[in-house]
């Protein structure tokens, strides 16, 4: 795709300024552990197409790291994710840990049914939600009245002896594991609607879904990026975890980054910011867009091994990397 001399100045000052960005560390931000992952096992329990159980438009991954297990988001109906479970015979009850990504309802509908469920068995399980900070929030309609649905899954989750950590910084949940927090929109990535507010003490404004934040695993092989809708954008997203986490090689990205309305510029300039970053591995689902997924694949010069179109039942390893069932492929 040819650029005009101004789209490549452009496109060598954001190279530019994530190079300069990479020295820069906030002073807020978590000292690091150090520790890296050994192993890590990503598996996709929600999205829209599907090899095993049922698709919806939502989004929801189970994590295995080093031993340990966590919930990533929790679908956008109340029985997704558990009927899909049964599917794959997998089960919840040994996993103690959830993280809502942002607010939207494809992405935590299923929390307090799924606790209900699996607490049944274990009073520890999904015990413990990490949610950014503002993600309780009243969202405001076009009629003027808020939404306090946030606010009431919030007080029926804790009704069940669940308690909730809001992030607010970057933060290690688990060794070598970690979430960005709120994520700085420092280039024009518009992935929200733009026609929603937001309840703040200080007003209504803009939503802009402040509180997205996306799950990062630090391993030896470079980071793993888990995202639920990207809403703050990739690039700044990853830009945000080499600074504030580790200026490490980007092993992998895999979810929901929000490119299924991008128009072509927009997408031809993600993909050159992709491959800046050397993303090796990228496993596009939800709100990824599957004609997307296709354009980064061929932008980027990755292969139908290592970019494919996430599907219910398909996962990502260190040791394998992307395993993709049939419709995928």
């Amino acid at each position: 795709m040819d650029m005009s001399r101004s789209h490549r100045l452009a496109l060598a000052g954001v190279c530019l300024l994530i190079s300069e960005a990479l020295a820069v560390v906030p002073a807020n931000a978590q000292p690091p552990s150090g520790h890296k992952v050994a192993s890590l096992e990503i598996k996709i329990l929600s999205t829209m197409l599907a090899d095993e159980g049922f698709g919806e438009w939502g989004f929801a991954a189970l994590v295995q790291v080093d031993g340990r297990k966590l919930l990533f988001d929790t679908g956008a109906h109340e029985d997704t994710v558990h009927r899909n479970l049964k599917a794959m015979n997998l089960d919840l009850s040994d996993v103690e840990l959830v993280v809502l990504s942002h607010n939207h309802d494809d992405h935590t509908a299923g929390l307090l049914t799924l606790r209900r469920q699996f607490a049944a068995k274990s009073a520890r399980s999904l015990s413990k939600v990490y949610a950014g900070t503002g993600i309780f929030l009243p969202r405001v309609g076009a009629n003027g009245a808020a939404d306090d649905r946030m606010g009431r899954l919030k007080r029926d989750y804790e009704a069940t002896g669940g308690a909730i950590v809001e992030v607010s910084k970057p933060t290690e949940i688990l060794p070598g594991v970690w979430l960005t927090g709120p994520v700085p929109r420092v280039h024009p990535e518009r992935n929200w609607s733009a026609t929603g507010k937001v309840r703040t003490a200080s007003g209504d404004v803009e939503d802009t879904v402040p509180e997205d934040m996306t799950l990062v695993i630090h391993t030896a092989q470079g980071l793993v990026y888990l995202f639920g809708c990207g809403h703050a954008g990739v690039i700044n997203t990853l830009e945000h975890g080499r600074k504030t986490i580790a200026p490490a090689p980007v092993k992998a990205v895999i979810g929901g980054l929000h490119l299924f309305a991008a128009t072509d510029q927009h997408l031809a300039w993600t993909a050159a910011q992709l491959k800046a970053f050397g993303v090796q591995q990228l496993l596009g689902a939800h709100c990824t867009g599957i004609e997307s997924v296709y354009r980064i694949r061929d932008l980027v010069g990755l292969t139908r091994q290592t970019c494919l179109v996430g599907a219910v039942g398909a996962s990502y390893s260190l040791a394998k990397g992307i395993t993709a069932g049939r419709v995928a492929k």
